[in-house]
């Protein structure tokens, strides 16, 4: 018994075996015929086997109708182009026995007829075919798992075949064989379970497993009957169920004692996933009949084992997102996402089926179950880190990859990987070393022959042969990987989460106190406002007072005209501190309350003259309140100089271009005058002026046609 891990030797790759050219081989199996024929006159040009005694003496450029029966001749006429082979359903008589006919096209110049006697030993007897078959298919789906369905295609197989062992031979990923399951007569020696190496099956014979799903040798010892007259000896028979086969496939065959044989493909989603192989230890042929059959019912195989494959692959992502589903909400849900972590390394271990569990979290270990000590995880951690080059990294065999890492075998062979970008931590699932006895038909590294000047031999031994694997661990499959990039792609978003919730805190502390100090803000201001309301108000009882009390008509015109414009700037500072924003205001409400209230205070006459067209223009309320106080001086110059104390129509206009408000107060007076009443330069024009140069914007004045529009643009903002 060998005690070493499996390697791969490169001096035993067979390419030879791999050159052998088998799908010409210039031969056919003697127990049946081939005739070559041209497409177009279905001439027959060549030929192989016993075709003079069996068939007709006079073949050789004779027409297939002649050979075969004129029915069965039309039929091949009809024929249809492309690949593929028509089955005739009525015999062909020879001389003493009848056969079956099988066509192939080889290319758009050639047709290839296969001649086998027609055998009627088959399972179903006198029923039909198509329900034997819908039977054994029902069978397949009335499996369990896998190797229950395994159990009963080989059984079902060596019922159809009546072969003395069927085996069920699945390829693996180095392309290794195993069998899986087994059906053979009392007395043989089993193969089940045995491994049979790569070699057995060279990349063109695969190939050609693909392309011809059926194969048979009924008689192991047979003689090959070539291909006649001379020159068709590379023709390609690659389609033909008689070619003859390989010489070392038939010594292979001797060396095991089988004395018939025949291979049914398995093919699922277009690849060789296995095959049916038959042993008999006698002479055995398979009907073109049977053969088909064996190639339906193995159809109907790889459907049932892709779907049971689908099934457990369905099982395992349903527990894993069932394991994720359980872990990443607490993990999201704890606030800080390293305690959630280290709070749940039983669960991560678990959800892998890992043996071992650690975190790596700034140079700190935590870990769970069978792990490595401290520091080797330090060591494996980094080199993964630098292996996969930041992202995911997998391997069921570390010690044959991470240096002098042989001595981690026992707990880590399996590593899985998961570095995170946040916080600088690493996620480490470890399994342990999987001793595996691995049992060989025959000395795998003893198979073929190796020097160049050898002969091309098989291997003459199939006695079990054991081999011991170690440093491995049971591989992570692609739902593990798929599940652990879920978790990483989860684990970053709660990091993102945590920090969002932390700078929410904060912002939300920073508003709280911003909000108080808003409201202590507001009640200062209010409780000015108050004051400076009591005080305008003061100042304009006083000034009526005087007004009343003067005797100079210009002294009392002029107190009049200075308490209508302290009642302005009154009615522009009440109107600001009913708003419930202090920082922005919307000039348009606001100017049409500060309007209204004019309105009154100029009485109802003056009241149904005006008129607003104000478009919504939210800006800074200090700048607000200027234009507030320029508003009310315009509209204050257009009652008192425009109708020469008339009543007459005044309208405000508010409109917004870019970043800058335009506002127009215009009349149907008599328009500007060169020289207007009042002095120009007295304290309205210097307040609005000084109004201006705070907004830093303009004023102009143009004719209404008739009367004026005093035009005010500024920048809304600063």
């Amino acid at each position: 018994m060998a005690t070493r891990p499996v390697e791969t030797d490169p001096g035993h790759d067979i390419t030879a075996c791999d050159r052998e050219p088998i799908h010409i081989p210039g031969a056919i199996q003697p127990h049946g015929l081939l005739l070559v024929a041209e497409a177009d006159s279905l001439t027959v040009i060549a030929g192989a086997g016993a075709i003079e005694e069996r068939l007709a003496p006079e073949w050789l450029g004779a027409p297939l109708g002649a050979l075969l029966g004129e029915e069965v001749g039309d039929m091949l006429a009809a024929m249809p182009a492309g690949p593929g082979s028509v089955t005739t359903t009525r015999p062909v008589p020879g001389v003493g026995e009848m056969f079956a006919a099988t066509a192939h096209r080889l290319g758009t110049d050639r047709l290839l007829v296969e001649l086998e006697p027609a055998l009627a030993d088959t399972p179903w007897g006198a029923g039909s075919p198509l329900s034997w078959l819908d039977a054994a298919a029902t069978s397949f789906e009335r499996t369990g798992d896998l190797q229950s369905l395994y159990e009963r295609a080989a059984t079902t197989f060596r019922t159809l075949t009546g072969f003395d062992r069927v085996m069920l031979y699945r390829f693996l990923d180095d392309d290794s064989g195993r069998v899986v399951a087994e059906a053979c007569a009392p007395g043989l020696h089993s193969f089940l379970h045995h491994h049979f190496p790569a070699s057995d099956i060279p990349k063109q014979a695969r190939a050609l497993y693909i392309r011809n799903r059926t194969r048979s040798i009924p008689d192991a010892g047979y003689v090959p009957a070539p291909l006649r007259p001379a020159g068709f000896e590379t023709l390609d028979l690659s389609d033909v169920g008689l070619r003859s086969v390989s010489p070392v496939h038939v010594r292979y065959l001797g060396n095991m004692g089988v004395a018939a044989s025949a291979s049914i493909s398995i093919v699922k989603d277009g690849l060789l996933w296995g095959m049916i192989a038959c042993h008999n230890m006698t002479p055995r042929r398979l009907s073109p009949d049977l053969r088909a059959a064996a190639t339906t019912l193995a159809s109907g195989l790889a459907r049932q084992i892709r779907a049971k494959e689908e099934a457990e692959v369905y099982r395992e992502r349903f527990r894993l997102r069932a394991a994720e589903d359980g872990i990443v909400p607490r993990i999201a849900g704890f606030g800080d996402v390293v305690p959630s972590i280290r709070r749940l390394l039983p669960d991560l271990m678990a959800m892998m089926n890992a043996s071992g569990f650690a975190l790596v979290e700034n140079g700190r270990v935590h870990s769970h179950g069978a792990c490595p000590p401290p520091l080797a995880i330090l060591e494996v951690a980094q080199w993964a880190l630098t292996r996969g080059g930041g992202d995911l990294y997998s391997t069921h065999e570390l010690g044959a990859i991470m240096p002098d890492s042989d001595a981690l075998a026992a707990t880590a062979s399996g590593l899985l990987a998961l570095p995170l970008v946040d916080g600088g931590l690493s996620l480490l699932w470890f399994r342990a070393e999987h001793i595996e006895e691995v049992e060989w038909a025959g000395n795998p590294h003893k198979s073929v022959a190796l020097r160049p000047d050898e002969t091309l031999t098989p291997r003459a031994s199939f006695a079990s042969w054991n081999e011991i694997v170690r440093g491995r661990a049971r591989r992570w499959t692609l739902e593990e990987i798929e599940a652990a990039h879920r978790l990483r792609r989860a684990l970053h978003d709660a990091f993102q989460n945590s920090r969002l919730r932390g700078l929410n805190a904060t912002l939300q502390r920073t508003l709280d106190d911003k909000d108080l100090l808003l409201q202590q803000k507001d009640v200062l201001m209010k409780e000015v406002d108050h004051r400076v309301q009591n005080s305008l108000q003061l100042v304009s009882s006083f000034l009526a007072l005087q007004a009343k009390a003067a005797s100079d008509t210009h002294v009392r015109e002029q107190l009049t005209e200075a308490q209508a414009r302290l009642s302005a700037v009154a009615l522009v500072h009440r109107r600001l501190y009913r708003d419930d924003q202090i920082q922005t205001i919307d000039l348009a409400r606001y100017l049409e309350e500060l309007v209204g209230d004019m309105k009154h205070s100029l009485g109802a006459d003056w009241g149904s003259q005006m008129r607003l067209d104000l478009a919504p223009v939210l800006m800074p309320t200090d700048r607000a309140i200027n234009l507030g106080l320029v508003t009310t001086e315009l509209i204050i110059n257009a009652t008192k100089y425009a109708y020469d104390g008339a009543v007459g129509p005044v309208t405000i206009s508010l409109e917004q271009y870019g970043n800058r408000l335009r506002l127009i107060v215009a009349d149907q007076g008599r328009g500007r005058m060169d020289e207007p009443v009042g002095d120009g330069r007295g304290f309205g024009s210097r307040m609005m002026a000084a109004m201006m140069q705070r907004l830093s914007g303009s004023i102009e004045y143009d004719d209404n046609q008739p009367g004026l529009r005093a035009i005010v643009t500024a920048p809304i903002a600063d």
